[in-house]
């Protein structure tokens, strides 16, 4: 074959077949560490102070669960006025400040723990942070007297309505910096292998119970922002078993029903867009996406890089959001009914777009916004607070 053919299909298969996209982190991996450090460590000295609080810790007499339950009510879900002892009513958008919320509030408080105790590992290399990790590892997965059952049956509960909902699947999203932090940790000398191995296993459990469970199923169809989580939690999950079965079933999931069924051709979503907080949801809903890729990409594939055959692509979706992040004045739909001073902060889909596409434009935008938010529905809806330990 002569250098004119080789040439000729190379430039063929090249663009048929585009060269795999680096990730970039390592570029920026000083400009992330700079920017988190201080706060890193501060949080890390607070996370050292705290004692473990898991759904033990609090009951509702409305859960039909057991104090080892995870229970939480719909958000939009209120009293009827009408009579009190009536099944609740909806408000879209608006959240009842009265329903119960004390295991949520504990597991985001596990999660900040863990994530903030990776993160100062990472940066110091110190035992001590895995030795305090480990307490709360245990309280949540292992000790019989704490821990949490591996299901979310009484999740996002309505009074008079449903003991339970699929849709209350969401609210475990906090724990995938947990499993993240777990991955990071585990190596440690003094991770007590024991440990490592129960969690695990607690975490197949919920795996199991997320996949084959009708509420699980549920939330795998949902059309909208649950469906991506529910797609973000079971990855990374799954990546901290080493369920190889699971996160190729959901890579096909993001390339088949997440890009093409969630997104339009603009790079908006649709569905999150005709909601009463369309801007929050949509921040929210990219957040997620964009972490499944996170979590998905490896040597083999880079879900940054994969486009759809009509041109749907992650990229495109951090495009379309990203002048409304940097500038929300500009945002052409009305504003969220509750909320809407609160957002943007320091989104993960900037850090992680920044990263894989060598944006430097969105990573000074990323450095500038809110890293210390403290409106606890803004936290709630970020399923990423600790970006460090997520890159290379």
């Amino acid at each position: 074959m002569n250098l004119k053919i080789i040439l000729y299909s190379f430039l063929v298969v090249s663009l048929f077949y585009p060269v795999k996209l680096t990730n970039h982190s390592g570029k920026f991996d000083k400009i992330i560490a700079a920017t988190l450090r201080e706060d890193v460590m501060k949080e890390a000295k607070w996370a050292m102070n705290q004692q473990p609080v898991t759904v033990t810790g609090s009951y509702c007499k409305r859960s039909t669960g057991s104090i080892h339950d995870f229970y939480s009510e719909g958000d939009y879900w209120w009293p009827n006025p009408v009579s009190a002892d009536s099944a609740y009513i909806q408000r879209d958008g608006l959240t009842n400040p009265d329903n119960f919320v004390a295991h949520r509030l504990a597991m985001i408080r596990f999660s900040k723990i863990i994530g903030a105790l990776a993160s100062a590992y990472k940066l110091t290399h110190d035992d001590k942070y895995v030795i305090k990790a480990l307490i709360h590892i245990k309280a949540w997965f292992v000790n019989e007297a704490t821990l949490m059952n591996p299901n979310l049956q009484y999740a996002q509960a309505i009074k008079g309505r449903v003991t339970g909902r699929g849709i209350g699947i969401i609210d475990t999203i906090q724990l995938i910096e947990v499993a993240q932090g777990i991955i990071v940790m585990q190596n440690s000398p003094v991770f007590d292998a024991n440990v490592l191995a129960d969690t695990k296993s607690w975490f197949q459990r919920y795996l199991t119970w997320l996949t084959t469970s009708k509420f699980g199923h549920d939330e795998m169809n949902a059309k909208n922002n649950h469906g991506t989580c529910w797609v973000m939690q079971v990855a990374a999950f799954a990546k901290l078993t080493g369920n190889e079965k699971i996160l190729s079933f959901c890579t096909d999931r993001f390339k088949n029903v997440l890009l093409p069924d969630q997104m339009a051709e603009n790079g908006s979503f649709p569905l999150e867009l005709s909601r009463t907080k369309p801007y929050g949801y949509s921040l929210f809903n990219l957040d997620a996406m964009i972490t499944v890729c996170q979590i998905l990409s490896d040597n083999k594939q880079y879900l940054f890089t994969y486009t759809t055959a009509d041109g749907r692509s992650i990229k495109r979706a951090i495009e379309w959001m990203y002048p409304y992040i940097s500038d929300k004045s500009t945002w052409p739909l009305h504003p969220d009914v509750m909320y809407w001073q609160f957002w943007p902060v320091a989104q993960p889909s900037l850090v992680f777009a920044a990263c894989a596409y060598n944006n430097k434009e969105w990573l000074n935008t990323w450095k500038k916004l809110d890293h210390h938010p403290v409106e606890t529905e803004v936290i709630r809806n970020l399923p990423v607070r600790h970006p460090l330990i997520w890159l290379n």
